[in-house]
């Protein structure tokens, strides 16, 4: 597995979820965050693309302009991008976009309809820009229909052919065709975008990562269309097990999702003790202690479990645990995130 790229799509995809509203609030601190952790591409924007609003696609809350120009102010490394669909954006639209500073874009139409994309890769490409071609609606052809599609994007400039599992139906054997069918004609880079109707969708990034693919996307509490994208913290969890992306530092992306993000996911919210448990092998059984000893020492409760693990994993040594705990900082995030109750109530209940 090579080092792959990821493309955090909570700014854009997410909004999806939310009826295209987040605000140049929500840009500032989740876009910058997610820059200050590491992430190298970062997209923003109505969930339909440049020029949704105006196409009568659903209102956002902010104008295209002033989404990108928050972006800019708030995201110094990242690339900062936006979504394009022919027909509903403009030539104009996405021109007065790349005079304004977008870093790339991606231009989506289905799978069978790749002829339209080609006067906004080659625009894009006059201007600079990294162009991703983005093809809907992947599984809608076979493998083999699939790479001969990909040798146009790559004949118009497109830097990256994305495979995109719209539905959340594909399994990662049907990557795995896909891929050599693509790599028996081209050599392009590939993206993967992912939905998680299967459940799916963080193992089939992490084996696009596997196979390959050079750009994987991904949101924070897996915001996004349907029944969401990939889920962010998961991947990278997972990736660092692999060996990637240990500079990311996990427990501040835990709870970036749940502090930024989590309000918007309908009361479904991927909680940072669980997550943190599976990276760290933690069983639950012993959270009312860790709830007990980071209250008591007022330090982050994720840390005390991932320190704990490392020293035993089936036990718990109560002495041991507050020693770790006299160790540690004290906590920095708010105290609403170290109210661990809402974590505890399955653990709580009388057993059988």
């Amino acid at each position: 597995m090579s080092r792959f790229q990821i493309m955090d799509v909570t700014l854009r995809d997410g909004s999806y979820q939310i009826n295209f509203q987040f605000s140049n609030a929500d840009v500032r601190r989740i876009g910058g965050e997610l820059d200050k952790l590491g992430i190298p591409f970062i997209e923003i924007g109505h969930g339909q693309g440049i020029g949704a609003s105006e196409a009568g696609q659903g209102k956002a809350l902010h104008t295209d302009e002033e989404y990108l120009a928050e972006a800019k102010r708030s995201i110094r490394q990242a690339k900062v991008g936006m979504f394009c669909i022919p027909g509903i954006a403009t030539l104009s639209q996405l021109e007065r976009m790349c005079d304004q500073g977008l870093d790339f874009v991606r231009v989506g139409t289905n799978v069978d309809q790749v002829e339209e994309s080609r006067p906004f890769i080659e625009l894009a490409k006059r201007h600079g820009l990294v162009v991703m071609a983005n093809y809907m609606k992947s599984y809608a052809c076979t493998p083999e229909e699939f790479a001969g599609q990909v040798l146009k994007s790559q004949d118009y400039g497109a830097d990256y052919v994305y495979v995109v599992d719209s539905a959340g139906s594909m399994l990662p054997e049907t990557l795995q065709r896909y891929y050599e069918a693509i790599r028996k004609k081209s050599d392009i880079a590939l993206g993967y975008h992912g939905h998680d109707n299967l459940g799916m969708a963080v193992a089939n990034s992490i084996y696009a990562a596997e196979l390959g693919f050079e750009l994987v996307d991904a949101s924070l509490q897996g915001l996004g269309r349907s029944a969401g994208n990939a889920v962010l913290e998961r991947f990278v969890a997972v990736a660092q097990k692999l060996g990637y992306y240990q500079e990311i530092d996990i427990k501040k992306l835990l709870w970036l999702g749940y502090e930024y993000v989590a309000h918007f996911t309908d009361g479904h919210a991927i909680s940072p003790i669980d997550t943190i448990c599976g990276v760290a092998g933690f069983h639950s059984s012993y959270l009312p202690v860790i709830h007990r000893c980071s209250g008591m020492y007022d330090v982050d409760p994720l840390a005390l479990i991932e320190i704990y693990a490392k020293e035993d994993q089936l036990n718990m040594d109560e002495e041991r645990l507050a020693r770790i705990a006299q160790q540690l900082p004290r906590n920095q995030q708010n105290d609403s995130l170290l109210n661990m109750s809402r974590f505890l109530i399955n653990e709580q209940k009388p057993r059988g």
